[in-house]
């Protein structure tokens, strides 16, 4: 059983920084890959960042150059760095753990989710 909570979230203007953080409890953290996804109002939750248990990455192409996942398995915890935000990127920000070490990018794919954590982005 994976618990996940997430912290980090807030107003910020274009062009400006977050740090997300997603807080893990449970045994089989460092064999999990870790995921970030994120709902925008009216549309449907979508893959953003994932890594595996050894530490491989893979964005979605919307974000690539400006965020950066992370983890520190000591600490089981995730991060989402990012940068150059935009207008775009506001959402509801999921943190999400798989049963498996490999990096995924389908909701179907992860089966334990944070509550989220607010993001919006200001002109």
């Amino acid at each position: 059983q994976v618990q996940l909570a997430e912290s980090g979230g807030g107003l910020v203007q274009t062009g400006g920084s977050l740090r997300l953080s997603c807080a893990a409890s449970g045994s089989i953290f460092s064999f999990t890959a870790m995921g970030w996804f994120r709902q925008a109002p009216g549309r449907e939750r979508e893959f953003v960042a994932a890594i595996s248990w050894s530490g491989e990455t893979y964005y979605t192409d919307s974000v690539k150059g400006r965020f950066a996942i992370s983890r520190d398995n000591a600490k089981k915890s995730v991060y989402l760095q990012m940068n150059n935000l935009k207008v775009g990127d506001t959402a509801v920000y999921y943190c999400a753990a798989r049963s498996g070490m490999l990096v995924r990018v389908t909701l179907d794919s992860y089966v334990y989710w944070g509550q989220g954590t607010q993001v919006t982005v200001s002109s």
